[in-house]
Parts: structure tokens; C-alpha cells; sequence
């Protein structure tokens, strides 16, 4: 049976990897911090690790990309779509008036993970904006403290599943801003993994350092994709962290390492002196509505 590494249970995290394994069973191992996550694949602890990278509303996850680069040597195996619906969670009884209405007059505090809180917004400040707004490590988090503190006036910002995990209610559901609110991840990990799914595609997620004092050198790195007609889903600069205005590109190709002509693109990228590595050439899998959020 496959160990896989998440962020507590009831996260969204939690959430992605249920749907993903799409009911073979797995041992789930949670950790409170994203660095533990990574840590107990790196250690050989677990076999996988679940890492959300990117979102609708906040783009990418900055911390868990340098991870990836700078903390860990561990593939991408596969990537998935996740859609990230919040919801408002607590005591439903705190938040109703004498006539059984819902009363948010009487909100206190709403605590969160910070990008979940942040992809909520628009609702905070048209019902609750008085509320006081703490952030936590993560929505799982949050819940868990509204559970331990009845009666205050405390809600949590987090998922149906970390409501059902806490023993509390969603007092309002899918309270974030915009409906297309979805979250990417990646499993990573020292194996290939085969998935009770089937992909709709196959990506390959390229870290290019440039040499220095090279004029040009991007554009000739994306000319090499270019007139061999390979697509490039996305293009990140991160700091490389060793001296002031130098960069890392991280490169998605939606090609196979195996292809007839990614091989030679990365030959042609290594020849004008830059430095290329392979993130990982993995199986991508899109969200499918009919595996519905848990009630």
C-alpha cells in the first residue's frame, strides 16, 4: 500500500488526494507544516508527498515551487486539478437570530488558511467585515480551533471534508469569490505511480538557469521550443538565491521527456551554456465533475 504525505486532514490537500486515488486505498499520513510534508518523502519515510503549486485566484505557490527546487531531489510523478471550494464552518447556532434566520452580526473571528481566507474576500467584507481575521497553517487548523472554542463567535474558512472530519457544521456554503476557484498539484515522489485513472495528457516541467552576462539567452531558450512547434503551458522566473538578479526558469512543455523532439530542444537549451533539470515528466489529470465535493 502507497504512504503518502499531506497537510492535515480535512485540508483541501486532503480533499485532492481522496479524489485522485479515486477510492484505492492509501496510507495517509498528515503533517501540520508543507516542510514536513516534503521531508518525510525526502527522508523515505513516505512514498509520495501531495504539494499544491498553483491557484486560480493566488497563481503560484512560491514557498512549495522552492521547495521543490531548492530543499528537495523529488520528481513530479503526476499533476491534477482540484477544485478549491470553501466554505464557512462553525456552530450554526452562533450565527442565528430568535427567528431562526442566519445572524452574522454576531461573528467574532474568522480564521483560515491565508490563501483560503484570501480567495473568500468578497464575502468577508459584504457579511462579516467587522470580524476579526486570523490566519493558521491551514482550513483543517482553523476548524479544529472553532471546535475548541465554542460559544465565542468563532468561524472557520475551510472544506466540507474538514467539517465533517471536526464535527461541526458549514454555516454557509462555497463562500469563495469566484466559481472557478481550482488549485493544481503534483505528487512527488522517487517512483512512477500508476493512477486508477485515466490522464489527458502528459507534461514535463523543465528548470532552466541561464548563464550570465549572456544577451538574449531567454529568447533563445524559448526559440529552441519554438521552431520545433513544442507548447509551453507556463513560464516562471524564481530567484535563484545565490546572488541578486540572477534566475531560475521553470518551464512546463506539454510533451513527454520521450518524445521525438523535447530531447533535442534540452540539448540545444544545454549548448548555449545554460544549466537544465528535469522537474519531473508526468501524467496530468483534470478535475471530473461527477466526483463532486463531499456533503
Amino acid at each position: 500500500m502507497k504512504s503518502i504525505a499531506v497537510l492535515p486532514q480535512g485540508s483541501v490537500s486532503h480533499e485532492a488526494l481522496l479524489h485522485l486515488f479515486n477510492g484505492e486505498p492509501v496510507k495517509v499520513v498528515h503533517h501540520k507544516l508543507i516542510s514536513d510534508v516534503f521531508l518525510s518523502t525526502a527522508s523515505g519515510t513516505t512514498d509520495y508527498s501531495v504539494i499544491p503549486i498553483e491557484n486560480t485566484i493566488e497563481g503560484s505557490v512560491s514557498l512549495h515551487i522552492d521547495w521543490l527546487i531548492n530543499e528537495v531531489d523529488l520528481p513530479m510523478q503526476a499533476e491534477w486539478i482540484f477544485p478549491s471550494i470553501q466554505n464557512l464552518i462553525g456552530n450554526p447556532l452562533e450565527f442565528t437570530d430568535t427567528n431562526g434566520n442566519k445572524d452574522f452580526t454576531k461573528m467574532i473571528k474568522i480564521l483560515s488558511h491565508p490563501v483560503a481566507m484570501a480567495q473568500c474576500m468578497q464575502f468577508v467584507r459584504k457579511h462579516a467585515p467587522w470580524a476579526e481575521l486570523e490566519s493558521v497553517g491551514s482550513t483543517s487548523e482553523a476548524v479544529e480551533i472553532v471546535k475548541n472554542n465554542p460559544g465565542k463567535g468563532w468561524a472557520a474558512i475551510g472544506t466540507a471534508l474538514g467539517a465533517a472530519t471536526h464535527g461541526l457544521e458549514i454555516v454557509d456554503r462555497k463562500v469563495t469569490d469566484h466559481d472557478n476557484n481550482y488549485t493544481r498539484f503534483v505528487l512527488v515522489g522517487p517512483q512512477k505511480v500508476e493512477l486508477p485513472r485515466i490522464s489527458n495528457g502528459v507534461k514535463t516541467s523543465v528548470l532552466v538557469t541561464l548563464p550570465e552576462d549572456f544577451p538574449g539567452a531567454l529568447h533563445q531558450v524559448l526559440a529552441a521550443f519554438s521552431w520545433r512547434k513544442l507548447n509551453l503551458s507556463r513560464i516562471e522566473s524564481r530567484p535563484t538565491k545565490k546572488k541578486l538578479g540572477t534566475y531560475y526558469f521553470y518551464i512546463d512543455v506539454l510533451e513527454p521527456i520521450e518524445s521525438v523532439l523535447l530531447p533535442g530542444a534540452i540539448e540545444e537549451i544545454s549548448a548555449l551554456g545554460c544549466q537544465v533539470r528535469i522537474l519531473g515528466s508526468y501524467p496530468t489529470y483534470t478535475y471530473e465533475e461527477e466526483k463532486a465535493e463531499v456533503q
